[in-house]
């Protein structure tokens, strides 16, 4: 889960199944870089040995930890699909994560702003892994094999022969797992087939639509990304665990509060740009490996959404339905408990496109991440 630089070709979302075979090699070289100074989508990151900060009870990341916390003090033991065993808490309390920061630099313009990504520190989160991921849902690709050709095995077992053969899935060649997340994000409704088939025009484009209604009707409540099409659930090798998010767009400027029964004041436009901020719901949340994932997957989304519509980033609101902790994960995230949370890196978007609508053939070196000092990783096994 420690992939290298991989470009990303720029092309239609349905045939995206080789954006990633190009630079495969170079992943495989860094695949097993889990230590000391690592360059991650552009970053340097510290010494795993640096001294820890002092500590902060306003750190974000605290409000992961305490769930986990809660988790392993009162989770219900339950079985599950996987045959592991978990501690779960339904419903837990939402976690939030700033997305920006006021900028000190241009005191003069109000909107002037640090991006930040809430990548966890307590351990090492494979960014790299995490956004090639999530470019190869916004490519629409809907097979595992282009990830794994790239040294990211996230998607290996339930892509194997063995797992579609147990779902009966037996005429899908390896690797196919049927209308997962990329294919509902950019062809929702579209008849499923195989990875290879075009599906240009077909369907409803959920990332498209987004982006049009950011930009000609942001206080729009319908402004959704849903994974979960009901129809689909049996096509798919894993249905989708983080499964909809809606997007919010509030202008620091507007009028609040009662002031806005004022005579006129309705009618008042904010000048000063918009800040999007993403609440996520997940049905399904594996707090040890996939719920670090998730958090930065989410927030780049964001990050990405606000570049293409000329936004600044606000919050990134992670709601969680079934959320649990693997048995076999107990131990490492005990050690982890027992660290300080760092400060959380700043991301800077290396594309000359802002503000121009473009969701398409992002790479990701575009995605400059700088100050990234995570603890050392922890070991977890993926449960399928």
């Amino acid at each position: 889960m420690s992939p290298s630089a991989i470009s990303v070709e720029a092309g239609p979302p349905a045939n995206a199944d080789g954006f990633l075979a190009e630079q495969s090699k170079i992943t495989q070289k860094e695949a097993s870089a889990t230590s000391t100074t690592t360059t991650t989508n552009g970053t340097t990151n510290g010494n795993s040995t640096t001294p820890a900060e002092p500590h902060d009870p306003t750190h974000e990341e605290h409000q992961y930890l305490n769930l986990l916390r809660d988790i392993l003090s009162r989770g219900e033991h339950r079985p599950d699909r996987t045959g592991t065993g978990t501690l779960s808490l339904f419903a837990p309390p939402q976690l939030r994560f700033s997305l920006s920061k006021p900028s000190v630099d241009d005191p003069s313009n109000p909107d002037a702003h640090i991006p930040i990504l809430p990548l966890l520190t307590t351990k090492r989160v494979f960014l790299r892994a995490v956004t090639t991921e999530l470019l190869w849902f916004v490519a629409g690709s809907t097979s595992s094999k282009p990830l794994s050709e790239a040294g990211i095995k996230i998607w290996d077992g339930n892509g194997s022969r063995a797992f579609l053969d147990k779902l009966g899935f037996t005429d899908r060649e390896e690797g196919d797992l049927g209308p997962v997340y990329g294919f509902q994000w950019r062809h929702f409704g579209a008849e499923y087939r195989t990875p290879q088939d075009d599906y240009s025009g077909k369907g409803v484009d959920q990332i498209a639509e987004i982006v049009r209604k950011l930009k000609h009707s942001p206080y729009d409540r319908r402004i959704i990304l849903s994974a979960w099409n009901v129809a689909d659930l049996g096509k798919m090798a894993l249905p989708p665990c983080h499964m909809f998010a809606q997007f919010y767009v509030s202008f620091p400027d507007a009028v609040r509060g009662e002031a806005a029964l004022a005579t006129g004041a309705q009618a008042e436009k904010p000048e000063r740009k918009g800040h999007l901020s993403c609440v996520l719901y997940q049905r399904s949340c594996d707090m040890g490996l996939g719920i670090p994932f998730n958090i930065a997957s989410y927030a780049e989304l964001t990050h990405m959404l606000c570049h293409a519509c000329d936004l600044v980033p606000g919050e990134l609101i992670h709601t969680m339905g079934d959320a649990h902790i693997y048995l076999d994960h107990v131990e490492a995230l005990k050690e982890q408990l027992g660290r300080e949370p760092r400060e959380f890196p700043t991301l800077k978007i290396a594309r000359e496109d802002r503000g121009e609508g473009n969701m398409e053939g992002w790479k990701v070196e575009d995605f400059v991440v700088e100050g990234y000092r995570p603890h050392k990783g922890v070991a977890m096994k993926m449960s399928v």
